[in-house]
């Protein structure tokens, strides 16, 4: 399938957004909190390298988010810039980056919102 660079490009910043959302979901969210709790433990305690590398990419957005685009260019067959076997390298890594962008601005806004709620919470404390 040819598309233009445009449509090209908006596919890069519309494919990231579930990349980052699953990416973030599995590594930081309570709804995870067990998996991940036995993978930090089993990247401490493991015997090989192999096997700490395994779990720890469960418990790392960014690591996590290269596994999670390789999936997502097999169910699209997404390709940027070239039409080959390039495309899919050049794809990867820029979902990677964008969604890496996404999750990184995410937790700046969710910093801010707990810094906010903090405030307000300290400032009804004192009336």
């Amino acid at each position: 399938m040819d598309m233009s660079l445009v449509t090209e490009i908006v596919y890069l910043f519309v494919l990231a957004i579930p990349i980052a959302c699953i990416a973030w979901t599995v590594t930081h969210e309570e709804v995870f909190k067990e998996p991940r709790e036995y993978c930090i433990k089993r990247c401490h305690t493991a015997r090989n390298i192999a096997e700490r590398k395994f779990f720890y990419l469960f418990t790392c957005e960014y690591c996590f988010s290269h596994y999670v685009t390789a999936v997502m260019l097999i169910i699209t067959n997404y390709k940027l810039l070239y039409n080959d076997w390039r495309g899919y390298i050049i794809a990867g890594f820029a979902l990677v980056f964008i969604a890496n962008v996404y999750m990184s601005l995410f937790a700046l806004i969710r910093v801010d919102l707990k810094y906010a709620r903090l405030e307000t919470e300290i400032e009804e404390k004192k009336k």
